[in-house]
């Protein structure tokens, strides 16, 4: 096992403590991460309404759901996140319920600004962006794989709104919640579990 990867899960946490200690911070007005503004705390709090949300409505599919309890083997979900994102915000409800759904999967979530080891390995586009999503074998250890920062498709959206518009900007966010609020994480789940279903094979 890779040492960030070691240290990182020693210092995670589970859906449940990530949930409560973002609720906790967000008491004394405060966000997770280095850096503190209104700002941050403002999208925490969205982001907290967001999840609390997200933990209701969120269904796996059938079709998800056979190939999540099809797995053999049994692995370590390690995300990379931070409370004020608003990806993060979108992705966790539905990655926390698929590793439930799948019975294999132990989800374990991590600090962005507390891993800076972790995150240098896993840069999109030489930036810091999250959530990211390690694959880890519960065995032995080792990393088999990655996902995120977002599905293909919102990925996709992003990308085109920065090469026509040059920023990502109030619109493209907006935009993009728009994108997950249509989707109901439909893309999200299936993404996930032909990654996994690929890495039995």
């Amino acid at each position: 096992m890779k040492i960030p990867i070691a240290k990182a899960l020693f210092n995670s946490h589970s859906y449940s403590e990530y949930r409560k200690l973002i609720s906790d911070l967000l008491l004394e007005k405060k966000s997770t991460g280095d850096e503190q503004s209104e700002d941050l705390t403002h999208y925490s709090e969205l982001n907290e309404t967001r999840m609390n949300r997200l933990d209701k409505t969120i269904k796996i599919t059938e079709e998800t759901s056979l190939k999540l309890k099809s797995l053999q083997s049994e692995y370590i979900w390690l995300v990379i996140s931070e409370g004020w994102c608003g990806d993060a915000a979108q992705l966790l409800p539905i990655i926390n319920k698929s590793a439930i759904e799948s019975g294999k999967i132990d989800l374990r979530i991590v600090l962005r600004d507390e891993n800076e080891e972790l995150i240098k390995l896993f840069l999109t586009n030489k930036k810091k962006a999250i959530p990211i999503l390690i694959v880890v074998d519960k065995e032995t250890g080792s990393v088999l794989g990655n996902w995120g920062p977002r599905p293909q498709a919102a990925a996709d959206l992003v990308a085109d709104y920065r090469k026509e518009f040059g920023v990502i900007d109030e619109t493209l966010k907006t935009n993009l919640q728009l994108w997950y609020l249509h989707d109901k994480g439909i893309t999200t789940q299936n993404e996930l579990a032909d990654i996994m279903l690929e890495l039995e094979r």
